[in-house]
């Protein structure tokens, strides 16, 4: 079919050929060969660095190609970049709203600037601020929502001139699971109608949503196809290894070589074996009566880590008790409350952790999970009730209790103009390290975290899973007794966050407790215990077989549909 320059005539809605990006001496992108076809959901997924976010920018003409070419639909992303730009929503990870306009201007502005007609708008608005929840919300300050609206609003924004096409850039980043589900069923309505949406994502799950995947690593395009195609890449490669002394089988499985990957989880242990590959005999002989192992069904998380060149997450060193003197303690609240005026933001939460217990605390955007930890830490004071943390009280010995604990925050506190040695010297000076104890303690803490060699790079240049990795390590210097997580892995790649819980399951172990919140709903498997928190109250509590008893889901129901279910009847006996 012949092309006509100024016409959309491609029956796909994007196109490449050859495309490359370079910044300089450092090349992004090499040889990208993609063809979106029209009216599908095409994920684009990668590790950090793997060139996702350059690619997403080519395909809206913000940046040209450095060499071969792009065609988004049907019109060529330099010589015609005004066309692309008028026919596409894009959506940033930094995404644009004005504070201090309403939803409802926010809304009117982006239609002015894209010269949709009044009624046009009129019509338009209805339906997305229906679909969104977001219509009894129109006079709130953009600035004064949750994240989860703000996502939802920037969503509707870019979908009001009705574009066929919507690039989306890790779109529900640190966005809770029920705005998770929102945005979805936003996307699936719009992709229903015929458009085209194309969205990078660093969650599994949300994967799964997608008709088609593209992997990317270091700027090449490894695999594309459907999610069940790429799971069934590894089948016959995945193993469940049940066992009561995880701790001793993981030293076993470590190092060997047919093992590509190993997971640590709550109840369990996972492998994944490399294509064509069986455990040896003499180590079957060495597992034989401390665990058995079934196959077990692959996730697009072991496809993820068959297609990457990077190393698979080897397991940390075990915890050096001489080192890091931990003893593990307990955390406890009993009717806890926090007010902020009138507004409630925890509600009498009553728990105990365990020493050694790693405990996965989920709720949407707003539930309260920060809050409850700033008291854990003594960084807040309760309005009732008391917390005690590693034997200390909250209330009354708040000074003593920061060096009993660590506390990694959503934003991790590191100093951006040092380097991995200057924010590691501080931080065990800040915890009173110094000497041959603070030497040890950096030794062991660089160790654990894979940070050894990486001494003399400044923070401000490394990527985010290191930055990641460093913040744990600083958390940790001092060995603390418990381990305040909140929200660590927030936008990190399934390989580094799985090498991420291999050290928290490490310490966890060597008797630390660690209490965690997350978004990542996947997490939940590497939990002990679960709590769910909603509207500033603990709604349910309990291992995740538990917790689907109390919903009578069956056994092999997905977490989402775990969390889901208690808000749903949560919300339900407040309704009544």
């Amino acid at each position: 079919m012949a092309r006509h320059p100024g016409r959309a005539t491609m029956t796909a809605a994007i196109r490449t050929t050859g495309l490359g990006r370079r910044f300089a001496s450092r090349q992004v992108l090499t040889g990208v060969e993609l063809d979106v076809r029209q009216g599908e959901i095409f994920g684009l997924l990668g590790p950090d660095g793997a060139g996702k976010t350059t690619l997403m920018q080519l395909l809206a003409a913000i940046l040209d190609p450095s060499e071969g070419q792009a065609e988004v639909l049907g019109f060529d992303t330099v010589r015609q970049a005004a066309e692309v730009n008028a026919r596409v929503g894009y959506m940033s990870q930094e995404f644009t709203l004005y504070d201090r306009l309403s939803v409802l201007e926010n809304l009117q502005f982006a239609a002015r600037i894209r010269d949709v007609a009044p009624d046009g708008f009129r019509r338009r608005s209805r339906e997305l601020l229906a679909m969104a929840g977001l219509q009894d919300v129109l006079d709130r300050p953009a600035g004064k929502l949750s994240g989860g609206m703000r996502k939802k609003l920037s969503l509707c924004a870019n979908l009001i001139h009705a574009p066929p096409l919507l690039l989306l850039d890790e779109l529900s980043l640190g966005v809770d699971p029920v705005s998770r589900r929102d945005l979805w069923r936003l996307l699936r309505r719009y992709r229903d109608d015929g458009s085209t949406v194309v969205v990078s994502t660093p969650y599994m799950d949300e994967a799964e949503y997608c008709d088609r995947l593209a992997f990317l690593d270091q700027g090449w395009v490894l695999a594309v196809d459907s999610p069940a195609q790429l799971r069934a890449r590894v089948q016959g490669r995945i193993y469940d290894v049940r066992t009561a002394m995880s701790a001793a089988v993981q030293a076993i499985l470590r190092d060997v070589p047919e093992v590509l990957n190993l997971q640590w989880l709550a109840d369990r242990l996972r492998i994944q074996l490399h294509a064509g590959a069986d455990l040896p005999p003499a180590i079957l002989a060495r597992l034989r009566g401390l665990a058995t192992l079934a196959s077990a069904a692959p996730g697009l998380e072991e496809a993820f880590i068959a297609l990457s060149t990077a190393q698979a997450p080897a397991a940390p060193p075990p915890v050096t008790p001489a080192v890091t003197e931990t003893q593990g303690g307990e955390v406890r609240a009993e009717r806890l409350s926090v007010r902020f005026g009138d507004f409630t933001a925890v509600d009498r939460v009553s728990v105990s952790v365990s020493p050694g217990e790693v405990i996965g605390w989920l709720g949407p955007n707003g539930a309260g999970k920060t809050t409850l930890i700033r008291v854990f830490c003594g960084l807040l004071m309760p309005s009732d009730g008391e917390a005690f943390v590693a034997g200390l009280s909250v209330t009354a010995q708040a000074q003593a209790l920061r060096g009993r604990i660590g506390y990694m925050s959503q934003r991790f506190s590191l100093y951006p103009d040092l380097t991995v040695a200057e924010n590691l010297r501080f931080f065990a000076g800040a915890y009173g390290l110094g000497g041959m104890r603070r030497r040890q303690a950096i030794e062991w803490a660089s160790g654990m975290t894979a940070l050894t060699g990486m001494e003399t790079r400044r923070v401000s240049e490394l990527s985010a899973a290191v930055r990641q990795r460093l913040a744990l390590a600083c958390s940790i210097l001092h060995g603390p007794a418990v381990l305040f997580l909140d929200e660590p892995t927030s936008g990190v790649d399934p390989l580094n966050r799985q090498r991420f819980w291999q050290l928290i399951q490490t310490l966890a172990s060597g008797g630390m407790t660690v209490f965690v919140t997350t978004h990542y709903l996947e997490e939940a498997s590497y939990c002990h215990r679960l709590g769910l928190m909603h509207q500033g109250r603990l709604v349910a509590l309990g291992t995740l077989e538990q917790l689907r008893q109390a919903l009578r889901l069956p056994a092999d129901a997905g977490m989402e549909a775990v969390f889901l279910g208690h808000l749903e009847r949560t919300q339900r006996e407040l309704a009544s």
